[in-house]
């Protein structure tokens, strides 16, 4: 069964290929989507090749829903969204992707069944189609090649979806075991690297020494040091200084 009540329906309307709708339900299934529907697929229903290239996503086409025209699709639903990449005459709403997923979470929160409509490979969606739309997505692609592949226009859709739910964290470091290490433990490199670089005569002249060590304690705190990394920078210093001594 379909897993979260709220997420949009994504319905490909008259796929040609069994193997760009076995790409689809892996797209759609890379992000948690599972609710997908079919309008007349071009080589029947069911395809082996669309199973194939679904690979994991199998579930998807199992419990897809197959119908016959865009308007059974999209029946039971009150908001919808059509992915085109030309102008179709139609006075109609254009929304970034972004955006487009934004509404889409918006309404779907507040109880609305949304679906997003997906044409078929040659040419897309029909402006029959995009008339039961009430907004359409536009992808900012390059204006000499701005056909997208349906599975891509597929996982671009399903990524932005996942975006609107606040599931995609822009940023994160691995530590892979290590443990950030201690303003104590950074304190006391500092002061490790300050001592060495004075026997060394690193502070010259004199009058610049105070701005010298600021900038290095400056430097030190720049840097997101792991407990790891601290103990390294001591190794290095004194195996440095041992040199030294032996040469």
């Amino acid at each position: 069964m379909p897993t979260d009540p709220l997420q949009p329906v994504f319905v490909l309307v008259r796929p040609q290929m069994g193997e760009n709708i076995g790409a689809a339900a892996r797209a759609m299934w890379n992000f948690g989507l599972d609710r997908m529907r079919i309008v007349a697929p071009r080589d029947g229903w069911p395809n082996p090749r669309a199973v194939a290239m679904a690979s994991g996503a199998g579930r998807l086409l199992d419990e897809a829903m197959l119908v016959g025209d865009t308007a059974a699709a999209v029946g039971d639903c009150s908001f919808v969204l059509a992915t085109t990449a030309r102008a179709r005459g139609l006075t109609k709403p254009v929304l970034s992707p972004e955006r487009a997923m934004a509404l889409a979470a918006e309404r779907s929160a507040a109880g609305a069944r949304v679906a997003v409509l997906f044409g078929p490979e040659r040419a897309g969606l029909e402006n029959d189609d995009i008339a039961r739309a009430n907004a359409v997505i536009s992808v900012p692609v390059n204006p000499d090649f701005a056909s997208l592949n349906l599975a891509q226009c597929v996982l671009l859709t399903a990524y932005e979806w996942q975006r609107a739910q606040g599931a995609v964290v822009a940023e994160r470091v691995d530590l892979a075991g290590a443990v950030w290490a201690e303003q104590i433990e950074i304190e006391k490199l500092a002061e490790h690297y300050e001592a060495r670089l004075a026997e060394a005569g690193f502070f010259f002249p004199e009058l610049k020494a105070d701005s010298m060590k600021l900038n290095l304690r400056n430097l030190w705190s720049r840097m997101p040091l792991t407990r790891a990394d601290v103990q390294t920078l001591h190794g290095i210093l004194r195996q440095m200084v041992r040199w030294k001594e032996r040469g």
